[in-house]
């Protein structure tokens, strides 16, 4: 039975773990190294001070993924627009985890008040944006060729969805 909780930095060896995976092996990421534990419990430390939603997916107790928004872009005029990311352990994909995950981070996200979500989906991964159209979202651009991995040229998509009030009165 898989559940959803909020993250803690007791978390980030296996956020580490999910993520270097498919920064190893995948084209969802453009990172080519992946970031140490230490990176990770400083990454969860930031996100939960600000109050931003980082949640993980556990089975049995063990984190089977995770997700979290943040801030679209640093300026005060982005601080209603959240960027998401969502990545599901190796052995779970396919299994209804990453919908479960961004589910609750767009609840989360609302919450919070951010009012518009983005995705960028690397490697314009069919997955990821199957997961994301079925929960709202649409493609709202591609831009060609601009990460390279695995000897290979690779698109990224974004796709973008209203929280709560949308672009309605704050």
């Amino acid at each position: 039975m898989i559940s959803i909780r909020t993250a803690s930095v007791a978390d980030a060896n296996a956020i580490a773990s999910i993520y270097a995976f498919h920064v190893l092996h995948g084209t969802a990421t453009f990172e080519i190294d992946p970031p140490s534990v230490a990176d990770w419990q400083i990454k969860i430390e930031n996100i939960l001070a600000k109050n931003w939603p980082f949640v993980v997916a556990h089975d049995d107790g063990q984190v089977v993924g995770y997700a979290y928004a943040t801030q679209f872009r640093e300026r005060a005029a982005y601080r209603f627009a959240c960027e998401n990311s969502i990545y599901v352990s190796a052995t779970m994909r396919g299994q209804g985890v990453g919908t479960l995950l961004l589910a609750a981070l767009v609840q989360r996200a609302e919450e919070f008040g951010f009012r518009q979500m983005v995705a960028v989906v690397g490697g314009a991964e069919p997955a990821s944006i199957g997961v994301h159209t079925a929960l709202g979202f649409h493609e709202t651009g591609r831009m060609k060729a601009v990460g390279r991995k695995f000897d290979r040229w690779l698109d990224t998509v974004y796709m973008q969805r209203a929280l709560g009030k949308g672009d309605g009165p704050v």
